[in-house]
């Protein structure tokens, strides 16, 4: 199970247990609730694990995409050099490679640029899925203990 159905049932527990009359208090099945408590807690291991393959994977792709950006500059600088024949010839070579030297830097900047954004953008709502569940299980603890008082 997964940390959302864990706190499904959980839910259902609460929404499950006999209320207290004159109260806005709930009875509840404590060893079910722990158990499902013990299970969130073997699962969220799991949560931290892909949230850190996707850094690994954001990071690799930082990787992969300078490589790639470096190698489109080195052929680029090669075939400006293999272009040197006269003087026309050149300008035009050196204008043309300067062009491809910039649109490569451009494309490997927008590159860097999205898989920053991409990954952030999962890592954030990773962050807010994993402080939902955390808010949730602080609140039905607390639940847990008031009904103990």
């Amino acid at each position: 199970m997964d940390i959302s159905e864990l706190l499904s049932r959980l839910e259902e527990i609460v929404h499950e247990g006999i209320s207290v009359p004159f109260s806005d208090r709930t009875l509840v099945d404590r060893e079910k609730v722990l158990g499902i408590i013990d299970s969130i807690r073997d699962v969220l291991p799991e949560e931290i694990k892909q949230a850190n393959w996707i850094k690994e994977e954001r990071n690799r792709i930082l990787i992969e995409a300078q490589k790639e950006a470096e190698l489109m500059i080195k052929e680029t600088e090669e075939h400006i050099k293999s272009m040197v024949e006269e003087s026309e010839v050149t300008r035009r070579a050196y204008i043309q490679g300067e062009e491809i030297i910039e649109n490569a830097k451009k494309n490997a900047r927008e590159i860097r640029i999205g898989t920053k954004e991409y990954a952030d953008n999962v890592l954030a709502g990773l962050e807010k899925q994993l402080k939902e569940y955390i808010e949730l299980i602080e609140k039905n603890r607390e639940e847990i203990k008031n009904l103990r008082s």
